[in-house]
């Protein structure tokens, strides 16, 4: 039977025409650090036409790379619209990376023209050599532009404009944005967005199995928008009519306590490190996280002891989302079950998460696929709508198999489908034949009341090829030992798992998007950078145990 229901594309322009016409009264907060700027869905939509047509006065054309180096701004939402609705591409650019990597991602990506922060241009200064495909660089706000080569200032090719543009017609699998993994080994590889994945993703967003963004939401950015599109939220919430706040470059915990006192945000997504840092200060200075309905917590193994700390002293409902770049990035979202006695919710709001819906998930072990029983263990692999098939000019072959993206996450599955998430293929620890999950280690040593934040690593060892290496940084104020440490872990892992080797920092290395280092951990290892502490009770191998 031949269907008659019409076919419409799915692009990014039908999520602006609509958020603009339905939610025109919908706001978009940027906080300075003291003050916010308020803007309507309707004004932002207005500047997005007018940016569009500056582009396009420029000679910027369907397919172009156009970059953003920004922080989390109005602005940087107007060409979140603009760039992908005129039928360029966005390609969001990670300030934390290093300025090798930087330049690299520009030329790969071959940006013709970059939009930057004036705060942001010392970055991109001692670069410009470098990049011979970059026309023109747009600055964003006041600031010093010498050094720039035809730099134009971002209002007034706004102020040049009409705002009457006339949006093309898209197809919906072609191009809409770009974002560069932030992977521990090589150059980063590019994943690309089409206009059909980001629509199904931000329809998926608005899922109550998911996160449930409504019309009635705040959403407070706190995950960069230069990193895997803030994880969909600013498509997802302008499809729904949600306020937007943007926290601009103020990302720490004591202004975001103030915008979030200010504003009452109830829904917000952010990696582990940062809700702890929140989470802290809120504790010691008597902040109000009350406005908060759910925070969904992403990129790292987020600690049980983190989830209950929210809950128990500010009434906030952390879950657990797992994803990658390559998966734009939902893959899954820890809700508990819809027969689960509120006494257990913790302990399902604590797994990694239940298969969002739209992606479809195996766990493989070599050739073999394993049942989904909760115990057998393998390499996660996904496929589905918004999951990558390959990287922008790099083959990588390792990465995909059989039509199926490999995660690099060893876990279990169990037959709800929920996911446990043991380590990284990478990080995970084999000593005298058996694995120790490194994620595992780290939360016991977290729920330590002495212990801010720990990061464990595989060392090599004569005797049982690898030991787990715990870095930690203790609290303010703490007196802790070895000793306490290994006896606060003998009746929470196997005796065998404990380390030996131990090593006090002021602070854990992180990645650009606020991940524990471990590849730098290793460095230092290896270098002999490291001051490790030995405990008296030697390595006990698995047969020990």
């Amino acid at each position: 039977m031949q269907s008659t229901m019409q076919d419409g594309p799915l692009t990014i322009t039908s999520i602006l025409r609509h958020g603009a016409a339905i939610h025109a009264d919908s706001e978009v907060v940027t906080f300075d650090g003291r003050d916010t700027q308020r803007t309507l869905f309707g004004g932002v939509a207005e500047r997005a036409a007018r940016l569009a047509a500056a582009l396009q006065r420029l000679g910027l054309k369907p397919g172009d790379r156009i970059g953003t180096l920004c922080w989390n701004t109005r602005e940087h939402l107007e060409a979140y619209l603009a760039i992908p609705c005129m039928g360029a591409v966005l390609h969001t650019l990670n300030l934390r990376l290093f300025p090798d990597q930087l330049a690299y991602i520009i030329q790969h990506a071959g940006d013709r023209v970059i939009l930057a922060e004036a705060s942001l241009l010392p970055l991109l200064k001692p670069l410009v050599p470098r990049l011979k495909s970059v026309e023109r660089i747009i600055v964003i706000g006041d600031g010093d532009m010498s050094g720039f080569e035809n730099a134009l200032a971002y209002e007034d090719l706004l102020d040049a404009e009409t705002g009457n543009f006339d949006w093309p017609e898209l197809d919906e699998r072609s191009a809409s944005s770009m974002c560069y993994t932030t992977g521990t080994t090589g150059n980063p590889k590019g994943v690309v967005y089409s206009h059909r994945s980001t629509y199904l993703h931000s329809m998926a967003i608005c899922m109550a199995s998911v996160f449930g963004v409504g019309s009635t939401d705040r959403i407070l950015l706190i995950v960069p928008m230069f990193h895997a599109n803030a994880w969909g939220l600013p498509y997802s919430g302008w499809l729904a009519g949600s306020d937007l706040l943007l926290p601009g470059r103020h990302l720490q915990a004591e202004p975001l306590c103030r915008l979030i006192e200010k504003e009452r945000p109830t829904f917000s997504a952010a990696v582990p490190t940062i809700l702890n840092d929140l989470c802290q200060y809120a504790g010691s200075h008597a902040s109000d996280l009350s406005s908060f309905r759910t925070v969904a917590a992403g990129g790292a193994a987020v600690p049980p002891h983190l989830i209950r700390d929210f809950q128990d002293r500010f009434g906030v409902r952390i879950i657990q989302a797992w994803g990658m770049t390559e998966t734009s990035p939902l893959g899954a979202v820890a809700q508990p079950p819809r027969d689960c006695p509120p006494e257990e919710e913790m302990i399902w709001r604590s797994k990694t998460g239940r298969v969002a819906p739209g992606v479809e998930l195996r766990i493989v072990d070599g050739e073999r696929e394993v049942p989904w029983d909760g115990l057998s263990i393998g390499e996660i692999e996904v496929r589905g709508p918004w999951v990558t098939g390959s990287y922008y000019r790099e083959a990588a072959p390792e990465r995909f198999h059989a039509g199926w993206l490999r995660t690099g996450d060893v876990g279990t599955i169990d037959s709800r489908g929920y996911i446990q998430i043991s380590d990284r293929a990478k990080d995970i620890i084999k000593s005298g034949g058996e694995w120790i999950s490194s994620v595992e280690l780290e939360n016991k040593l977290m729920s330590h009341p002495d212990v801010a934040e720990a990061s464990v690593i595989g060392i090599p060892d004569e005797r049982w090829d690898e030991r787990p290496l715990a870095c930690l940084v203790l609290k303010a104020g703490s007196r802790v030992t070895v000793d306490e440490l290994r006896a606060f872990l003998s009746d929470k892992v196997a005796r065998w798992w404990i380390p030996e080797r131990w090593s006090f920092l002021l602070e854990i290395p992180k990645t650009s998007v606020g991940k524990f280092d471990k590849k730098a951990l290793r460095a230092r290892n290896l270098e002999g950078t490291l001051t490790i502490a030995i405990s008296e009770g030697g390595a006990a191998g698995p047969s020990q145990d």
